[in-house]
């Protein structure tokens, strides 16, 4: 351990990092604590930094700090010192939070939009029923009136033959005629394939 020489008061002695994460890798608790209390602060202000939301620094700072004991044993102090080696995975680990909570985001409004546009184009769907709408009237207007007559009380009025027939007060027999006619030159009209 250094000690570090303080104006005015005792001198106190500070923790060298490199032998505690040493201690820390033979699974020293005690040592994890020293280490704690040393990197917990830095951590914290640089991943606040990163996140700028404190609720979400905190998580992250406590991920660190796991990564830290669980991974102790990897660090190389021909590589660095024992805080850039812990402020890297910091900063990584922030990083990689917000990349993961953009991506949330941008999959959050992928969905909202997918939701909002309809399955299918409404523009589309409403043109062609007006376009088949008319065609059906433009194809009734080509019948006899006793053709549209007998079609109209029995397809849109959901008139049985015996109804029609009571309505048009003609034999079943002639409605039957005029329904199978009007209808042979309505699919005809509208060109629709037997």
């Amino acid at each position: 351990m250094r000690e570090i020489a303080h104006i005015g008061g005792p001198q106190r002695r500070e923790p060298d990092l490199a032998e505690v994460l040493g201690q820390v890798a033979g699974g020293d608790k005690e040592a994890f604590s020293t280490l704690y209390d040393a990197l917990a602060g830095p951590v914290f202000g640089l991943v606040l930094r990163v996140l700028r939301d404190p609720a979400q620094s905190e998580e992250v700072a406590q991920e660190v700090m796991v990564e830290v004991w669980r991974s102790a044993a990897r660090y190389q102090a021909d590589r660095g010192s024992v805080m850039s080696w812990v402020m890297t995975m910091a900063h990584r680990r922030a990083v990689d939070r917000v990349r993961s909570e953009q991506a949330a985001s941008d999959r959050e409004q992928r969905s909202a939009q997918r939701e909002r546009m309809p399955a299918y184009d409404e523009v589309s769907e409403e043109v062609a029923v007006r376009l088949e709408s008319e065609q059906v009237r433009r194809c009734l207007g080509s019948l006899t009136d006793l053709q549209r007559q007998a079609v109209t009380l029995a397809y849109y009025r959901g008139y049985t033959y015996r109804e029609v027939a009571a309505s048009l007060s003609a034999p079943l027999g002639t409605v039957k005629t005029r329904l199978r006619d009007g209808l042979i030159r309505l699919r005809d009209c509208m060109g629709v394939s037997a």
